[in-house]
């Protein structure tokens, strides 16, 4: 059984999501949820579903404080869910191509420090984008450039917003994360 740490910065859906899909699974369970924002709502998420959580700062993370505490508790794999820090060389090292993040776009599109949530799908319908979707990657020392994993697309009409965008990625999201997950275990 794999141990699952997930890193968020926000509300928590895929972190609640990747949760509940691994509670009956018999190759991992969320074993962690670790924030760096100390008002995020994915601890709270974490304490309805009964998982641990921790609060670090960037410079915990920088430093080496959060890496420490992973390999403590025996994290096989670290999940981004919705994670906005870079990711630094320490973690990276610690966790060789076991970091895995998911990123709202197709990837190398629309990718790159600055590039989250709704700043991604304004410049999907900015650019007239006809396709958006997710990106499952590995992660590694730049931001959104680790090998790609699984790609899934959504049609982006005309009459699309970028709030209509966003709920069709989400979608994809929950859908194919956590199985995504399952297979690299």
């Amino acid at each position: 059984m794999k141990r699952i740490a997930i890193l968020a910065s926000g509300s928590g859906s895929n972190a609640e999501a990747i949760t509940r899909y691994f509670q009956n699974s018999e190759n991992g369970k969320v074993t962690l949820i670790a924030s760096n924002k100390s008002n995020a709502y994915v601890l709270e998420r974490a304490k309805q579903l009964e998982i641990p959580s921790v609060i670090f700062s960037k410079k915990e993370l920088e430093s080496g404080v959060l890496t420490q505490l992973l390999l403590q508790k025996k994290i096989d794999w670290v999940v981004l869910a919705g994670f906005l820090l870079k990711v630094p060389e320490n973690l990276i090292q610690a966790f060789p191509n076991k970091i895995v993040n998911i990123h709202p776009a197709l990837l190398p599109k629309f990718g790159g420090k600055g590039m989250y949530g709704a700043q991604v799908h304004e410049a999907v319908k900015a650019a007239g984008e006809t396709h958006t979707g997710i990106t499952i990657h590995l992660v590694n020392e730049q931001y959104d450039e680790g090998k790609i994993i699984f790609q899934a697309a959504v049609e982006v009409t005309p009459e699309d917003t970028p709030e209509s965008i966003a709920s069709k990625v989400h979608e994809l999201e929950y859908k194919y994360f956590p199985n995504v997950i399952e297979s690299l275990l």
